[in-house]
């Protein structure tokens, strides 16, 4: 299953990156010019604020809100971490932790008010981005990820991925990492590091060492609020977390992230240099790759996945709410258990591309269509949970209920994607409309919907005439009504129709009889 990355970079104001897999969008990432706070980053923050009933802080680190820290995120060696950064700020303390003592771990059941004091000075790192009216999520168990590992300092361990399951894989990461482990760090070994050789390793190491040494040189003159260590920029940091041998190219249309990106492969991963592509279209790299218009009949309310059948996505203030439909696609009364299961089946694969394009967190429930026999249920289930296991968001499933409800919960570090398709509409109504170049989609899917209920000789398409003419057009290509005759096996006729609305669409057999869709 091959990937590509695309990384838009031509709106100086904005950065935009997709992923495709197999052609189809599977993540949208648009990051503003001043990125702001990011998972990762770490911040010399105020204390502004206890809060003895929640357990927690709220700490000053540059937003209009103040940053959320819970005791249990102080992690079990603040004090240490609380010592270090004292140290480092009077000069008597070098990045290395070779001879640093440590102090004694926090009570994991304490009170916050036990280690904090308003106005205390605290390093703290970025768990979650501010979301609405929220402010940013802090932690003071401060990491560094990289390519193949993360730095954990003030510990003593060496751990790996659950996600590596070879047990002789495991124990040999973990004996290579225990060999090149700096004192005073601990070290996580990702799933990526499968394979790799001591090299590879020591090489990401001394990365996460130089950035570990960067931050401990801004710390020693920070003045609050102040940022000590920025992540990468989201560009890298996928590839830094994605990039595998399952990727074929990657796109770029800037100079300036063309030579960020090459910069970065040449230190971490020299042999993926082959898969840059430099653009240089006259279209925006989204428009040339079709991206533009996944992105406009993927998000919205309405959602179609096949023949027929859709989704209809929607968010209230508690929790997100997933419907599957069946469209109008019929089913005899013996054969409706084997018709839910089809449907079901390829409405989790879209409902879980759903959740990672939009990254959508919290609570969702799913309310698929009603199955009887509990080993259909038991076959969605398990489908699901396949299909939701590339989400590199920690979720969690649970098994349909017997009216067919499935509830997710969905770990959310960063604001919903949230892609607006409506648009003004161009009959000129008051009312908005979903973008236009969905009629598209919902033409196709309709002839794919009555081609399956039987062999058709002939369609004809009755339709506003801009989008005829659309559809008819192919000089030196194909037209997408020639395109359709071939691919179901049935011959297309387009009809342009003065008295229809611009997004009306009709079809009708030879014998001029209409389709119900």
């Amino acid at each position: 299953m091959t990937s590509e990355l695309f990384i838009s970079s031509r709106n100086r104001d904005q950065q935009d990156i997709a992923i495709l897999r197999e052609g189809k969008l599977v993540e949208l990432h648009r990051e503003k010019g001043e990125q702001g706070f990011s998972v990762g980053d770490v911040y010399w923050g105020t204390v502004k604020k206890l809060v003895p009933g929640l357990n927690a802080a709220f700490v000053d680190v540059g937003y209009e809100k103040d940053a959320f820290l819970h005791y249990h995120d102080l992690g079990p060696q603040f004090k240490s971490l609380l010592k270090f950064a004292s140290r480092t700020q009077k000069g008597r303390q070098g990045w290395s932790l070779q001879d640093f003592d440590r102090e004694s771990d926090i009570d994991k059941d304490g009170k916050i008010d036990d280690v904090l004091q308003t106005g205390m000075k605290i390093p703290v790192q970025v768990a979650k981005e501010p979301i609405s009216t929220k402010g940013p999520r802090i932690t003071s168990e401060i990491s560094m990820p990289g390519r193949f590992m993360v730095l954990v300092p003030f510990s003593d361990k060496v751990s790996a991925s659950q996600k590596i399951e070879e047990r002789s894989e495991k124990e040999r990461l973990k004996s290579l990492a225990m060999s090149i482990r700096p004192e005073g760090f601990g070290l996580i070994i990702r799933t990526v590091a499968q394979g790799k050789t001591l090299a590879e390793l020591e090489s990401d190491l001394q990365n996460l060492l130089k950035r570990w040494k960067g931050m401990h040189r801004l710390l020693r003159n920070a003045k609050p609020p102040q940022a000590i260590h920025k992540e990468l920029d989201r560009a890298t940091s996928l590839l830094r977390d994605l990039l595998n041998d399952q990727f074929s190219a990657i796109h770029i249309d800037n100079d300036d992230t063309l030579e960020a990106v090459t910069e970065y492969l040449q230190q971490s991963d020299p042999q993926k240099l082959e898969l840059i592509r430099p653009f240089t279209g006259r279209l925006p790299l989204f428009e040339a790759f079709g991206i533009e218009r996944q992105i406009k009949t993927s998000f919205g309310k309405n959602v179609s996945f096949n023949r027929g059948a859709y989704l209809i996505i929607e968010h209230t203030e508690a929790m997100h709410v997933i419907d599957v439909n069946s469209g109008n696609r019929n089913a005899s009364g013996e054969n409706q258990e084997e018709n839910a299961l089809e449907i079901n089946m390829q409405a989790s694969e879209e409902i879980a591309r759903q959740l990672r394009l939009r990254d959508m967190g919290g609570i969702i429930v799913v309310d698929f269509i009603d199955m009887h026999k509990p080993e259909n249920r038991k076959k969605l289930f398990d489908k699901f949970k396949e299909d939701m296991s590339s989400d590199r968001a920690k979720h969690k499933i649970l098994p349909p209920s017997r009216f067919g409800l499935v509830e997710i919960t969905r770990q959310r570090v960063r604001p919903e994607m949230n892609i607006e398709t409506r648009e003004d509409n161009p009959d000129g109504g008051k009312e908005t409309v979903e973008a236009p170049i969905g009629i598209l989609d919902k033409i196709e899917n309709a002839i794919a919907l009555v081609t399956t209920q039987g062999k058709v000789p002939k369609i004809f398409v009755h339709t506003h005439p801009f989008v005829a003419a659309y559809l008819d057009r192919g000089f030196w290509y194909p037209s997408l009504r020639k395109a359709w005759s071939k691919k179901y096996k049935s011959i297309v006729k387009i009809l342009p129709r003065d008295g229809f609305r611009y997004l009306e669409f009709e079809l009708y057999n030879d014998q001029d009889v209409r389709f119900e869709i």
